[in-house]
């Protein structure tokens, strides 16, 4: 190992001289050539400030708290300021840790954040930045929206002095925004920083950049040379590590054991799949665990955490190159994890360059409340450390909670004020759950009928002596019915299951518990009629008494036949509703083929409806009430002139039941903006090759979308519009499509979306809208895998990049183990070369 790690101990070792230039001995080198030692963590003078600390200190604080000898020597790029414009002076950092502070800014790259329009300059002939220099400048060039002004940032990472010459710390300190001189020939003020000679300031520091990530210069690599045998073993051990960390994250599995030493019999998923796969192969089993140097053995906790994270940021790098610069929708989520931290789940959802709409998982975050200026701000952080501009946001997508879609004070207005294209949709799975709940409560005999039945099913299942017997008498009941060729054999069917509960917040419960009662009600009844007979104590001999005849009476099995059609109907708009795919318009669309359906059963399925009750009553022998009879009225016995028992039924159950569903469906879904779902619906592709409603498409763009279209570009929509109405008719692959979706790939698929970019780009806009949060509660479903009672202990960090990579999976797996060596070795220092 070299005398000195970095050049700032360099420095610091020699901190009386006053030599101008060094001598450059390594890679890190310093592009100040000032006189003075490094500077050092700034001081606060008790007497002028003798309780607050400035905002530098506070924020080199936090990266000490970061950056301790008990962790690793990385410093989180989470925790560094990203904007050129508030970032703390080099020279402000301990020297001990500059190093890795330059490390992990590279790392991020420059900030290069691309608005949808950039600020004007107060001048006689008002300017503006342009995103094309980032194309131009894109090795070294940031942006900085609060300062409205450039920086560059390998100057920034290596001037350690302000400079007393005018102009000299422009892109380094004070910031450049003199716009009409960049664009002015041979004195671009850009190329005159960059300069013609090769030893100018700027083209100095981006030499030091580039040898401080090329560690196989650093001096203490050059003084302890390694032969390329052990370089090659020492890739192949690290990239052992590599597979195994991220074989088990995608299987959701922990890494640690409890007991990691060498006596123990089980040292932990990680230790125990090398050891494996070192008895599998010879050459892994020459270079780990104990045949691995005791300094680099490449195994531990740390190690574990700092690869994953390399995969982690691999993936979020790659959907944000899928996002580019086009719009893209926040659908945002929180929910507690198994340690009752409070967590926020952040999904993005974009239209990718080949016409497909992706909905990918992009980050999960602590937050110290559900406020909605807590969430804001934590999503602006996120959004701002990957360079995504929230002038992009085209869309919100959340659930009812107040504070996600309060129209003053929640999280929604919080973007709407600093975003007026981000329009909010309420998930439209949650709005059809509330419907169903709201029905459910709104007719008395249906309310009752799902109190009965989770009683039944809290009879039924309360022990596992009688889930014994439930699945002991269901498979007798299948292999009765197998014996009189009365059920299909197959793979996967007449399986034997348990009695499923229906939950107010869980999506198609109500339906899977219904339908499991009706697959289930023999075995269901004979349980029922053991307890009543064998019961150990009155109380449960008489909760089942009671259960049994609320089974049996013909009002709950009508209840239950009349469910089971409702919700049959709108599970397959539940599901629907979660596929990643969904497009606004198209989801409309099948609301109202739901609403349609439901409305179809009030007017004509009646009398197949009631065959079917008393056929299945039949069949387990309940006593069927004579429809004809006066209707009797409760335990009052009061009798309603005119009224027959089928009377009751069909209107009173059978019709207010479903007229009470049609009204929760039309309030639930008539919500704001229903004008913009409107007029996005007149893009619906069905009939695109017959004619396009071009009046409501451009009332769409003028109202909702003026940002993103000119005054010329409208004019020219018109006119693609009425091209394109005329050109698809000729083509066949234009036919018979099915929703937006297909007509935005299709475009792609033809080349015609280069043809027609403004229709194009208006599907593309339409299409962002967000349908529902499906993709956010999966994410939570995957915590409940990932973060479980005996993970609890998970960092929030560690836990994202879980996370990301076990729900990215598709992503994740395309990465090759040599670009993730490469990304994990310029992490940090090594102490070995691979």
């Amino acid at each position: 190992m070299g005398k000195f790690r970095t050049i700032d101990s360099f420095f610091k070792k020699n901190e009386d001289s006053n030599s101008e230039n060094s001598t450059l001995l390594g890679s890190n080198v310093e592009a100040s050539t000032s006189n003075e030692r490094p500077s050092k963590s700034p001081r606060i003078d008790p007497e002028k400030h003798p309780s607050r600390p400035s905002v530098v200190e506070v924020e080199l604080e936090e990266i000490h708290l970061k950056f301790s000898p008990l962790s690793s020597n990385e410093v989180d790029v989470r925790i560094l300021k990203r904007d050129p414009g508030e970032r703390i002076e080099m020279c402000n950092y301990p020297a001990n840790i500059r190093d890795e502070v330059r490390r992990a800014y590279l790392k991020a790259k420059p900030y290069q954040i691309r608005l949808s329009n950039y600020p004007f300059s107060r001048e006689k002939h008002p300017r503006r930045f342009q995103a094309s220099w980032f194309t131009q400048f894109s090795s070294w060039l940031e942006y900085s929206p609060t300062k409205d002004a450039t920086y560059c940032l390998p100057c920034y990472l290596f001037t350690m002095k302000r400079s007393r010459r005018p102009g000299c710390d422009a892109f380094t300190f004070t910031g450049f925004r003199n716009w009409k001189k960049v664009n002015n020939g041979k004195n671009c003020a850009f190329l005159n920083h960059v300069g013609e000679d090769p030893c100018s300031p700027h083209n100095n520091a981006m030499k030091y950049c580039d040898d401080l990530l090329n560690e196989s210069v650093h001096i203490d690599k050059v003084m302890n040379v390694q032969s390329s045998e052990q370089i090659l073993n020492n890739r192949l051990r690290v990239k052992t590590s590599i597979d195994i960390v991220r074989w088990l994250t995608f299987q959701g599995c922990p890494f640690r054991g409890h007991d990691e030493t060498l006596q123990s019999k089980n040292r932990g998923n990680f230790l125990e799949m090398i050891r494996i796969l070192a008895s599998y192969n010879d050459k892994v089993a020459q270079v780990v665990l104990e045949n691995a140097p005791k300094s680099a053995k490449y195994t531990s906790p740390t190690i574990q955490k700092e690869i994953l994270h390399v995969i982690a940021s691999k993936v979020r790098n790659k959907i944000r190159e899928d996002i580019g610069d086009s719009k893209f929708c926040i659908i945002v989520d929180e929910s507690r994890d198994e340690s009752k931290r409070e967590q926020l789940a952040l999904v993005l959802r974009f239209v990718d360059y080949d016409g497909f709409i992706q909905e990918r998982f992009f980050d999960l975050s602590h937050v110290k409340d559900t406020a909605a200026l807590t969430l804001k701000n934590e999503i602006y952080a996120i959004l701002s450390r990957h360079c995504l501009d929230i002038q992009n946001i085209r869309g919100q997508g959340y659930d009812g909670a107040s504070n996600m879609c309060g129209e003053w004070k929640g999280l929604q207005a919080l973007v709407l004020n600093d975003c007026p294209y981000a329009y909010y949709v309420h998930c439209f799975a949650h709005r059809l759950q509330l419907a169903l709940v709201a029905a459910s409560r709104e007719v008395i005999p249906i309310h009752e009928f799902f109190l009965n039945l989770n009683f039944i099913i809290t009879t039924v299942g309360s022990s596992c002596k009688r889930n014994d017997e439930l699945r002991a008498a269901q498979a007798a009941e299948i292999a009765r019915m197998l014996a009189i060729d009365e059920l299909e054999t197959g793979t996967g069917a007449n399986q034997i299951g348990t009695l499923k509960r229906a939950g107010d917040s869980r999506w198609g419960s109500h339906f899977n518990s219904i339908c499991s009662l009706i697959r289930m009600f023999g075995p269901t009844c004979l349980v029922l009629e053991n307890i009543k007979e064998d019961g150990s104590t009155y109380l449960q001999r008489g909760d089942a008494n009671v259960a049994h005849k609320m089974i049996n009476s013909f009002e709950f099995i009508f209840s239950l036949h009349l469910m089971k059609e409702i919700m049959g109907i709108t599970d397959v708009l539940c599901q629907a509703l979660q596929q990643k795919s969904q497009d606004i318009s198209n989801a409309q669309n099948l609301v109202s083929a739901t609403k349609a359906l439901i409305q179809n059963l009030r007017v004509d399925g009646w009398d197949n409806f009631l065959e079917n009750v008393i056929g299945f009553s039949k069949i387990f022998e309940i006593d069927i009430p004579d429809l004809s009879a006066q209707y009797v009225e409760g335990r009052s016995r009061k009798k309603r002139d005119h009224v027959t028992v089928e009377h009751h039924y069909h209107f009173d159950i059978f019709n207010a039941t479903i007229d009470v569903q049609l009204q929760e469906l039309d309030n639930r879904f008539g919500e704001q903006p229903i004008e913009l779902l409107t007029l996005c619906s007149a893009l619906d592709p069905k009939d695109a090759y017959k004619s396009f409603n071009v009046d409501d498409i451009c009332r769409l763009v003028e109202k909702y979308y003026t940002l993103d279209f000119s005054e010329r570009d409208r004019t020219g929509l018109k006119i693609q519009l009425k091209l394109f109405e005329h050109d698809v008719q000729n083509h066949l692959k234009f036919h018979n499509l099915s929703s937006m979706a297909e007509l935005c790939r299709r475009l792609v698929e033809t080349e015609k979306s280069q043809v027609y970019p403004l229709i194009d780009r208006l599907i593309r806009l339409v299409l962002t809208l967000p349908v529902s949060t499906a993709t956010g509660e999966r994410a939570f479903s995957a915590m409940k895998i990932v973060k479980t009672r005996l993970r609890n202990k998970m960092e929030d960090e560690f836990l994202s990049d879980n996370l990301v990579v076990y729900i990215e999976k598709e992503i994740a797996e395309n990465f090759t183990t040599d670009s993730i060596l490469d990304d994990f070795r310029s992490l940090k220092e090594r102490r070995l070369q691979f």
